[in-house]
């Protein structure tokens, strides 16, 4: 993943130079009362995704936006390409760049989904939809899907600061617009505390896999093992730590304009934990708060987010 991804940094660049030409109130349109960038998403696209045919040795990346789905899709990629160079046909090896998609799901044009269906596997999804916005054979075919969430209060600092720097997305003038937006589920792929309420009735599935992105600060490698398990990627010690090593958040920024582009930076900011201390007042944690014992506290996913730990002034 480390080369360049052509897909990726060309669709970007064309939704970066159409985002320009655009006022503010036209970057998104909603879809079933879900907001979206109108660069990137079209309703068109989302009624011709139906017709993917999921597969039983997909490799699905569910995450909400800002919740760290970029660089554990580093990790899912490099685990995959790694397996695959070392169990390759050299006599029906095929051109990577040819099978190359934008590796979001709901990103791109009507036609992405019949290409799918002919790409080998293992396929490499990611996507920040909710689960029943999801194609039915995704669920109906077992694909096996990790899920990946974060601390709440960091994904609204981390999602404010990506908004303000990527003119796909409405920016906000002050911390405290995007704050009441954030809460108010006004926010592209919609409310987050939903996001968490709607995959916590998936949680218990067999072919769901729940990890948090603190939990993968914490020990990579652990959860890099853990990954590979889940999706009976076999691979050994040392080529395991190869995939560790490249995704340090350090490796990736550095990596960043040849993977991603104009958005590398941009994607790639800090990285770390509680940065959201830099920003909530006393009131806005206290509501934020109370939203999550309302919505979520409750629940498995509320349970392994560890609020207390990280979202506690």
């Amino acid at each position: 993943m480390e080369k360049p991804r052509k897909h990726f940094i060309d669709l970007v660049d064309k939704a970066i130079v159409a985002a320009n030409t655009m006022d503010r109130e036209e970057l998104l349109f909603s879809y079933k009362g879900i907001l979206y960038p109108v660069t990137v998403c079209s309703p068109e696209v989302f009624r011709a995704m139906e017709s993917l045919e999921a597969r039983t040795d997909d490799v699905i990346l569910a995450g909400y936006p800002k919740s760290g789905t970029n660089w554990v899709g580093q990790i899912l990629t490099d685990l995959v390409a790694t397996f695959e160079k070392k169990n390759q046909d050299e006599e029906n090896s095929v051109n990577e760049e040819e099978l190359q998609e934008f590796p979001y799901l709901e990103v791109g044009d009507i036609e992405k989904y019949e290409r799918m269906n002919k790409l080998p596997s293992r396929r490499v999804i990611f996507t920040h939809l909710l689960p029943d916005n999801l194609p039915r054979s995704v669920f109906k075919n077992k694909a096996k899907i990790l899920l990946l969430i974060r601390n709440p209060k960091d994904v609204a600092t981390s999602f404010y600061h990506f908004s303000n720097g990527l003119s796909l997305l409405p920016s906000y003038e002050t911390w405290d617009d995007f704050f009441i937006a954030f809460m108010t589920g006004k926010m592209p792929w919609g409310s987050y505390f939903n996001y968490l309420s709607e995959w916590n009735k998936h949680v218990d599935d067999e072919n769901i896999m729940t990890i948090t992105y603190e939990e993968l600060k914490e020990n990579r490698a652990l959860g890099v093992k853990n990954i590979a398990a889940f999706f009976g990627i076999s691979l050994t010690e040392e080529e395991l730590q190869s995939v560790v090593e490249k995704s340090s958040f350090q490796s990736m920024k550095e990596n960043s304009p040849k993977t991603h582009g104009a958005m590398g930076s941009i994607l790639f900011r800090k990285g770390g934990v509680s940065d959201w201390k830099n920003l909530f007042n006393e009131d806005q944690n206290q509501e934020m708060d109370k939203a999550f014992e309302e919505h979520i506290a409750g629940t498995k996913l509320g349970t392994k987010l560890k609020y207390e730990v990280y979202c506690r002034t």
